[in-house]
């Protein structure tokens, strides 16, 4: 009797999943007798249907974590906490990755109910519009957003100096809302310094998708491998101009 329960107990598990996820359960038989086309599977990059039912999948998840931090933000300022900002600048970031490579990336502001989603290959859209970036051929006429160059070590401040002394203006704060504003085309680069992952990789599809470039101080495509892990974290550097972009590389001067 108790292990039927048990088994009607993981049954309901597994279906639950199928209806989460997409996919269904399998067993063990199942699993070794088609081990070499599942790895096939992995190994071989999604075509557009699966990437749209990963979509689908990661808009729910936006819609369900859009609706959590609506209601904290409706709460009293009184009974919340004291410490919050209360400003709204800020994101929910999904990505999808394919051997460590960012395909699918979304940006979610929820308070603004703005959503930003690149899928590779695709051009990146807002609410369903697609959006571009715009033309910079020069520094001297960029804007140029960061988090805070007070959050960079000593010598990414003096490397971001090389290139904030050189733009029209610098702007601060956004975090990931400050590359949303690059794929719309509002601003013209983007530098953090010590981003984990979690930070940028769902930033990459979303201003490519838009035409822009995003890479790392060095101008070498980002990327995640979970073997390897700087203790300082990775720089970023998103450009929605070619050209501007290399201006920045070079101005930069990282090693």
């Amino acid at each position: 009797m108790e292990r039927r329960e048990r088994e009607n107990q993981s049954r309901s598990i597994d279906d639950s999943d199928e209806v989460m996820t997409g996919f269904r359960s399998i067993d063990d038989d199942e699993v070794m007798t088609s081990h070499s086309n599942q790895f096939e599977a992995i190994s071989s990059f999604p075509d557009q249907s699966e990437l749209d039912r990963f979509a689908a999948v990661a808009n729910k998840a936006a819609d369900a974590a859009g609706e959590a931090i609506r209601k904290y933000f409706r709460k009293p300022f009184d009974i919340i906490d004291k410490e919050d900002s209360r400003k709204p600048l800020f994101g929910t970031l999904i990505a999808l990755l394919h051997k460590g490579k960012p395909v699918l990336g979304i940006i979610d502001q929820p308070i603004l109910r703005e959503r930003w989603i690149g899928i590779s290959g695709r051009r990146t859209v807002m609410n369903g519009q697609e959006v571009s970036t715009r033309s910079c051929a020069k520094l001297s006429q960029a804007y140029l957003y960061t988090t805070s160059p007070h959050h960079f070590s000593e010598d990414g401040e003096v490397a971001f100096a090389r290139v904030g002394f050189k733009v029209k203006a610098q702007l601060y704060g956004c975090d990931c809302y400050a590359y949303a504003l690059l794929a719309l085309g509002c601003v013209d680069i983007v530098m953090d310094f010590g981003l984990e992952p979690f930070d940028f990789l769902a930033l990459i599809p979303v201003v490519e998708g838009a035409g822009g470039v995003t890479t790392d101080w060095k101008g070498h495509q980002l990327q995640w491998d979970p073997t390897s892990h700087s203790s300082e974290g990775f720089t970023v550097l998103a450009a929605g101009d070619k050209e501007l972009h290399q201006q920045a590389v070079d101005s930069l001067q990282w090693t």
